[in-house]
């Protein structure tokens, strides 16, 4: 079987796997459904063409391993039932590829002319439908929530969807189908690199040949797969989203400068909870939110289990604006942080085909698992934030973000380009002012005194330290009006004449 073959020859390790992975899928939808109650959804373009060759592969392997002696010679197509969608609005350059693959690969073909769902429900009803074969990948708009089996959607005719390209990326799409040296529609050779209708499909201007100024180059030399959509229209809303502020008579800009924003920051480290090492990322953190006028509530050391990262996220997310989590990223059986978001959240994790792009151009094909364990992010809940400092673009699941610094100095730089980025939702908003006051007073005969401050300044906050026991009592005052947190400190301070002191709040 020439598929087989190619593959079996190809030096790319990565290839290697991911169609045996594929072609395993095949095998077992055959072993479980009746060969004539399965059927391939086919559309003419790349993905679908490579499940059609890995249909014929796996259908070649599943009658070899079956031991059907009579066949395997013959066994080079595999005649399954086809469905296309055909619409108005395709191109005719997918329409002729469509028939003329059916045709070349001996395929009986159902063609229908309605939505997909209408056409579905009618072709059930006509014969018996366990199992469709689609070609579905994670990125894609359907994508989310979807296994290599999966069950149709509710409200859906019942059916099993059977998707064994489902964790396949843009790069391994093109390298089958170059190594194997199938055809492919000639859309592809133009620039055209992902296809929808007439209407919102152009060639993507980032394959432009600008030494000709007018064509494009293949599908093949886009070196960036994250950019595979950037040829399809984007539609665009009317609606105007506006956030309201209760303003008493200022303007927005006032308004948001006030509000009191919250973030709790969740460190993952066995090595902190078994004193190892210390943790300094909690402190830095609840520094930098200060400066930008955000509250912290709480800073949490959890172990390196999935479901003490989930727990910790479950009750910070619902209650604070951001969530910040150090720690546990990587390839190492304790790196779990990303398992224990998606858990807080109620998703699974999946592979994302844009941070498996940036990891391979950053660390190449060095990663763990046959399915690149470090791309496995929460799906559907995951956005990337992209800055040009960062090595590598920083992960935010709704408004939980997980930092990857290892020290100090990269917080610093990852905190900047958060700031720089719109995305991480860190609007800077009034910052806090703050008076610290020393006294060798004791702590009882001031306690009356600061517990009527409290009341009086409510929206001040007041508490105090010791640097020693011996050593003088400090009282820290903070708010947001500097003229409140003024006259709490005259106010203390004149309670006890010359008997508290200014002290620098930078030491």
């Amino acid at each position: 079987m020439e598929i087989d073959a190619a593959v079996r020859a190809s030096s790319d390790a990565r290839l290697r796997t991911k169609y045996d992975n594929a072609v395993y899928v095949v095998q077992r939808a055959f072993a479980l459904y009746p060969f004539g109650e399965i059927a391939f959804s086919f559309n003419g373009g790349k993905d679908s063409t490579v499940l059609l060759h890995l249909i014929r592969a796996g259908y070649y392997l599943h009658k070899t391993s079956c031991g059907d002696e009579a066949q395997i010679n013959t066994v080079q197509n595999c005649p399954l039932r086809t469905i296309y969608f055909e619409t108005p609005c395709a191109f005719p350059e997918i329409n002729s590829f469509t028939y003329e693959t059916v045709s070349t690969y001996g395929l009986p073909l159902e063609t229908i002319r309605s939505d997909f769902k209408s056409g579905l429900e009618g072709l059930l009803k006509e014969k018996s439908t366990k199992a469709i074969f689609i070609g579905t990948r994670i990125g894609d708009p359907n994508a989310v929530g979807q296994e290599q089996f999966s069950p149709s959607s509710p409200g859906w005719p019942p059916f099993m969807r059977v998707n064994p390209i489902l964790d396949w990326s843009y790069r391994d799409v093109w390298s089958f189908l170059l190594t194997c040296k199938v055809k492919y529609c000639s859309l592809y050779d133009e620039g055209y690199t992902s296809i929808g209708s007439i209407y919102d499909t152009v060639p993507n201007a980032l394959l432009s040949d600008s030494s000709t100024g007018n064509s494009f180059r293949p599908a093949y030399m886009l070196s960036d797969g994250r950019l595979e959509r950037a040829g399809r229209a984007k539609k665009t809303s009317n609606k105007t989203e506006t956030n309201s502020v209760a303003s008493n008579g200022m303007n927005n800009a006032e308004g948001e400068q006030m509000i009191s924003r919250s973030a709790s920051v969740i460190v993952v480290g066995d090595e902190i909870l078994f004193g190892t090492v210390e943790d300094k990322f909690g402190a830095a953190l609840c520094k930098k939110l200060h400066e930008i006028g955000w509250r912290v509530s709480q800073v949490t050391v959890v172990h390196n289990e999935i479901d003490s990262v989930a727990e910790e996220v479950e009750q910070c997310k619902s209650t604070d604006d951001v969530v910040f989590i150090f720690g546990g990223l990587g390839p190492l059986h304790s790196d779990v942080s990303l398992a224990g978001v998606a858990k807080a959240f109620g998703v699974r994790l999946a592979p994302d085909e844009e941070f498996e792009e940036h990891l391979s151009q950053l660390i190449g094909n060095s990663y763990i698992g046959d399915r690149n364990e470090m791309a496995l992010l929460p799906e559907g809940i995951t956005e990337l934030l992209h800055h040009k400092m960062l090595p590598l673009p920083l992960i935010k699941c709704k408004n939980v973000i997980i930092l990857s610094a290892t020290n100090v100095d990269e917080l610093d730089m990852e905190w900047n380009c958060l700031l720089d980025t719109q995305e991480s939702g860190l609007l800077r908003t009034k910052p806090f002012v703050s008076k610290h006051l020393s006294t060798l007073l004791p702590d009882v005969k001031i306690a009356p005194v600061v517990a009527k401050l409290c009341l009086e300044f409510s929206d001040v906050y007041i508490g105090s330290h010791r640097i020693s026991r011996k050593g003088p009592l400090v009282v820290s005052l903070i708010g947001k009006d500097y003229q409140r947190v003024e006259g709490a400190a005259a106010k203390l301070s004149g309670s006890f004449e010359g008997l508290f002191s200014q002290v620098d709040s930078s030491k």
